[in-house]
């Protein structure tokens, strides 16, 4: 299917400090990709460099074929990135369907796929965006990405700080998101043994730096990896 994703030694940060001093990275078309590293090792610098808002200072960043190195954010997110931020950035004034109207694109995903996809949206269709759950707002989070139909979809920490039943309902969602209907997807979390479950390949991330890539299924396996790196190679495999 081709490469949708294309990183050419991306030296970026923040100011005059660089938090990625020289990443190289490839995704595959339908491929999926659990991003994992200890904090402030550079994982959301990754994610917001290819969303566009941090500062490049040498590198390439290329999607689907189509060099957007120099595009805006809004530019990328027309050229097809799909994004959950840690904040889930909704609009907390408009109902559910209003946010999700608001940014839908022409494509398989629309609002009432984004309902069969989280009941529990459906339910609150008229509710306000303040008046949802932490869980839910991150349901609703994923389905306005997911309505603007993109090519790839971004998702920084979507599991942090949420109840084991909203986890589970989110991590079914992936499964189908990711392996079902085959989007490609770079997912950063902190859980690696759950996020390892719903993805093809791990890169883990050590001051800037892919340290250790594998498939995801043989990273479950290698509790000595994890815990060298990330301190979770005792955590229960699920």
């Amino acid at each position: 299917m081709g490469e949708i994703l294309r990183i050419e030694n991306l030296r970026a940060g923040y100011g005059e400090a660089v938090v990625l001093p020289d990443l190289s990275l490839t995704l595959e078309a339908g491929q999926s990709l659990a991003l994992l590293g200890r904090n402030g090792m550079g994982k959301t610098t990754l994610v917001n460099s290819i969303i566009g808002v941090t500062r490049r200072f040498g590198g390439k960043i290329i999607l689907d074929g189509k060099d957007i190195t120099a595009l805006r954010p809004d530019q990328r997110a027309l050229a097809g990135i799909g994004w959950v931020p840690q904040e889930r950035n909704i609009f907390k004034s408009l109902t559910v369907t209003e946010n999700l109207t608001a940014v839908a694109t022409d494509g398989k995903w629309n609002v009432e796929r984004v309902f069969q996809l989280f009941p529990r949206l459906a339910e609150r269709r008229f509710n306000l965006g303040n008046q949802l759950s932490g869980g839910e707002q991150q349901m609703l989070a994923l389905g306005r990405a997911l309505v603007l139909n993109p090519k790839l979809l971004l998702l920084d920490e979507p599991l942090e700080g949420l109840a084991p039943i909203i986890v589970d309902e989110l991590l079914a969602a992936f499964r189908r998101i990711i392996r079902d209907e085959k989007l490609s997807a770079i997912l950063v979390e902190q859980n690696a043994q759950k996020i390892l479950g719903v993805t093809d390949r791990a890169a883990i991330l050590e001051r800037g730096v892919i340290v250790h890539e594998a498939a995801s299924s043989e990273l479950r396996k290698q509790p000595e990896v994890l815990e060298g790196y990330l301190g979770v190679g005792k955590a229960k495999r699920t």
